[in-house]
């Protein structure tokens, strides 16, 4: 799908959230192209659902380990990415400094071409809340049930229209949302299994068909981030979901399940485990599609 005629510079940067993904989801599932991202990082969220997780991010609070005194993998330590003169400096240089009331607008005050498209609700620019979220992306679009696949197209489409070619790309995934469903899955998308307040436990049935989803949208995402394996790439979960535990199920409550997510990270074509240096318990290897600590 992705076309080299116009690269993708050590510059440019792609963000990927996977909506709700919780972190042993992405621990069992089989991500080969993600994967080859980054080692797999156990982190915690800024916020427990998504509209209070992504304006976090959108200004600099990635998530983070916070007792790991590294830049980006802990923002409170130094921030991938950076606003000037908002929050705490940090102690080490950010990944990327730039100006302006969100990330995005400061990449695209920079001269990047900002392309950004989210499924969850949160993301339906129609919504004033919303548009504090899509507002200073040059090119957006809101897909909702629409799937990953028409998020790539829309994503292509926008990188070629783009004059420079340093570039700033985002991508909300939907499949490992509730109700946990994916283009061709075997199970009616009707069917939620993970519904606040239920009394019924579907837990199983979440956990497998997360991870599938999951699988499915690796596969997807695959030529993009083959594209941008020279530049920055950042993938991560917003929050996570509670599977009955403690009585709660879906996201929305702060709960550990809720706030522990995944982290990969790529800084400028170098995994960030090459970039900052890590205690060994911190060395995650992917073997077969579980993680273990090295």
């Amino acid at each position: 799908m992705f076309s080299a005629r116009r690269g993708i510079t050590p510059d440019s940067v792609l963000f990927v959230t996977l909506d709700s993904c919780r972190y042993d989801t992405y621990a069992a599932a089989r991500t080969p192209a993600i994967d080859a991202v980054s080692a797999l990082f156990k982190a915690q969220a800024p916020s427990h659902f998504t509209y209070a997780s992504h304006a976090a991010m959108f200004t600099g609070f990635t998530p983070g380990i916070a007792e790991l005194a590294v830049p980006f993998l802990n923002p409170k330590f130094a921030r991938l990415f950076r606003l000037g003169r908002a929050g705490h400096a940090g102690r080490a240089t950010p990944g990327f400094l730039v100006e302006g009331d969100d990330i995005i607008a400061g990449f695209r005050k920079a001269g990047y071409h900002t392309v950004g498209t989210g499924a969850a609700g949160w993301f339906d620019s129609s919504s004033l809340v919303s548009a504090r979220l899509t507002r200073n992306f040059k090119h957006f679009r809101f897909t909702g049930e629409k799937g990953v696949r028409h998020q790539l197209e829309f994503v292509e489409t926008s990188l070629a229209r783009r004059r420079r070619d340093d570039a700033f790309v985002f991508i909300n995934v939907g499949e490992t949302h509730v109700p946990y469903h994916f283009e061709g899955a075997p199970w009616p998308a009707a069917d939620n299994p993970c519904v606040p307040f239920q009394s019924v436990d579907r837990a199983a049935e979440c956990r497998a068909r997360q991870r599938q989803c999951l699988e499915y949208v690796d596969d997807v995402l695959a030529p993009l981030l083959a594209r941008f394996a020279d530049a920055t790439v950042l993938v991560c979960a917003d929050h996570g979901d509670c599977w009955g535990e403690d009585g709660l199920w879906e996201h929305g409550v702060s709960h550990p399940m809720t706030l522990t997510v995944p982290l990969l990270l790529r800084y400028r074509g170098k995994p960030v485990e090459e970039v900052v240096e890590l205690p060994e318990a911190y060395r995650v290897r992917r073997a077969g599609g579980m993680a273990a600590a090295s």
